[in-house]
């Protein structure tokens, strides 16, 4: 979608003042304000724009980092996949959701639910409920109604899901028939909320068309892509099977030549994306119309340092990119030891990367000291990093970063968030439908297919690789970006890259921990591991063999390798799979909403 204009928040604000009564659609005295402005075609848009605001999180209102649509609390840093990063002091409620300690009183959580069910699907509702009047009117017909109300459904399905995935069933179901929202109960029948996600997601997916003209808006195959994953969330492979095969026979989605694609302004919007995010800068002041809830989330040391050195990735993601002489993952050892990093070695001291074998994709993922770092310079480690005692050795999380050559033209100019800019988050893109279809395959035991489909994906994994070998091992500020001539061999890759592709999978379990190995590198950083470890917790061999509490109570044991103290001594357990409905909601609506 094109940027959200001023204009068209001013008239969501104004349209939001309204009640959408009957009163609306009377005459108003000659030299009075129309009041019913929005109902046409023209209007309609313009309240639609307001709900698409949302999906950021900030295009209206400052809204924490603690709602963002990129989950790197809830589904990244809560996981073996990343830190909170930055300093144990600087933002203390996401320590709380890293270490598994969250309690009903955590703003984070609390801003979850104020943006997807306070703010987003209430725009949703009432813009439904403008469409309805309209359309009863004769301002619209019952086609374009129709076409504007999918777009409606499917964010008022959007902005559930978001919900669901952080608080479980516990959510009240809101639809534009109701009459008062505070006295709806947060307590549903079993499947009840899933069920009526799902519902929005059919009815938006009969009625959006096949391709959009304005980038940002969903088609049919978005609502399909979203009700798979839905459908996924609880193991309904039955159901989400048949979605994920209408989206790849369509042949509208390919993947891109190289892993990098998916993570690259210059490609925003392209072959491989089903429905993206749009980020804009610098047409709002502090450029709200980008992600603001991965605001901290930037490179905070030396030489190309901004704010504020959150969402780090874990030793635990690094080690899992080993790979065997035959290019495969090493499910059994890879966290044995640890790939060597450089925690606790100054930039101005000898630390020499390792050569173990790993997997093309570490270094899009990660950026770690003495590899090229996009096209800012050669990472030169501690110096780089705000704390890593408290965050780990390694930068924030690259993927939403930019380029150097694209920074103030495609990144904001004003505000002390500078990191923000105008990469699209790809909440749904082809090889997700991939993976889930090979996850789908694993689940049936159809081998042959589950093989073909991880392979897709790994074979398009190697197509790139990160160019420059480092040949010197001190690394002062005097070497950035690139040292002296002679420093890098920009004929040989970075580091010791091989990927190989599976010839066969012996059974059921080898395919599916072949499939959630690779769905884990394919999203590492992206928000799914820890919905990922919730759902799989739910399979008969769970994940590899071990419970979603063995995976990250084996990951907080090993942490101090790298950190420390900062998981010393915490555990996660079975209750610990759901945030807690917020207090503050409890208090506005005492005995109608309930605690989980």
């Amino acid at each position: 979608m094109k940027k959200l204009s001023i204009l068209m928040v001013t008239l969501f604000l104004l349209a939001m003042s309204y009640s959408c009564s009957e009163e609306f659609l009377t005459k108003s005295p000659l030299g009075s304000t129309s009041e019913n402005v929005f109902f046409d075609e023209k209007g309609i848009d313009a309240l639609l724009i307001g709900t698409y605001a949302m999906v950021g999180g900030s295009s209206l209102w400052d809204i924490s980092w603690g709602a963002s649509i990129q989950n790197w609390t809830y589904g990244s840093a809560a996981s073996d996949d990343a830190y909170k990063g930055s300093e144990e002091g600087d933002q203390v409620p996401a320590n709380d959701i890293e270490r598994w300690e969250v309690q009903s009183t955590n703003n984070y959580p609390a801003d979850k639910w104020k943006l997807c069910i306070g703010m987003g699907v209430d725009r949703a509702n009432k813009t439904i409920k403008v469409i309805n009047a309209t359309e009863e009117a004769g301002t619209i017909d019952a086609a374009k109604a129709d076409q504007f109300r999918a777009e409606a459904r499917f964010l008022r399905a959007l902005f559930n899901f978001e919900a669901w995935l952080v608080f479980g069933d516990f959510i009240p179901i809101l639809t534009e028939e109701t009459e008062d929202p505070a006295l709806v109960s947060n307590v549903n029948a079993a499947g009840a909320f899933l069920d009526f996600v799902v519902e929005d997601l059919a009815f938006a997916a009969s009625k959006l068309p096949d391709s959009q003209a304005q980038v940002g808006r969903p088609t049919k195959y978005a609502a399909m892509a979203l009700a798979a994953r839905a459908h996924l969330q609880e193991l309904e492979y039955s159901q989400a099977k048949p979605l994920l095969d209408a989206i790849i026979s369509s042949g509208k989605y390919s993947l891109m030549p190289n892993y990098i694609d998916n993570f690259n302004i210059a490609t925003n919007n392209n072959a491989e994306s089903i429905w993206e995010v749009q980020a804009n800068v610098n047409d709002i002041n502090e450029s709200l119309n980008a992600e603001m809830g991965i605001g901290l989330n930037w490179p905070h040391g030396a030489d190309i340092g901004m704010c504020c050195g959150f969402h780090c990735p874990s030793q635990n993601l690094v080690n899992a990119h080993k790979v065997d002489a035959n290019g495969l993952p090493m499910f059994d050892t890879f966290n044995d030891t640890d790939l060597a990093n450089d925690a606790g070695i100054s930039s101005n001291e000898t630390f020499v990367p390792t050569d173990h074998a790993v997997d093309p994709r570490l270094d899009y993922t990660v950026s770690r000291r003495g590899i090229p770092y996009k096209d800012w310079g050669v990472n030169r480690g501690s110096n780089w990093v705000r704390k890593q005692s408290d965050g780990g050795p390694y930068l924030p999380c690259p993927k939403p970063f930019m380029n150097q050559s694209e920074r103030y033209s495609l990144s904001t100019t004003t505000g002390w968030q500078t990191g923000i800019n105008a990469n699209n988050f790809r909440y749904l893109r082809y090889s997700h439908i991939l993976l889930w279809r090979a996850e789908v395959a694993a689940s049936e035991g159809d081998l042959g297919k589950a093989r073909d489909l991880v392979n897709q994906i790994r074979d398009r994994a190697d197509n790139q690789v990160v160019m420059g070998k480092v040949l010197v091992h001190v690394l002062p500020a005097s070497f950035y970006p690139w040292g002296a001539d002679g420093d890098i061999d920009w004929d040989q890759p970075a580091a010791n890259y091989q990927l190989g592709l599976y010839s066969s999978f012996a059974n059921n379990n080898e395919a599916m921990r072949a499939v959630q190995w690779e769905q884990r590198l394919e999203f590492a950083t992206e928000g799914f591991r820890f919905f990922d470890l919730r759902r799989w917790d739910g399979l008969p061999n769970k994940i590899g063999g071990k419970s979603m509490a063995d995976v990250l109570n084996s990951f907080a044991t090993a942490d101090a390798r790298v950190r420390a103290s900062f998981l010393a001594g915490k555990s996660f357990t079975e209750a610990n799979k759901w945030m807690p409905v917020p207090q503050a909601q409890l208090d506005l609506q005492p005995d109608v909403l309930v605690q989980r």
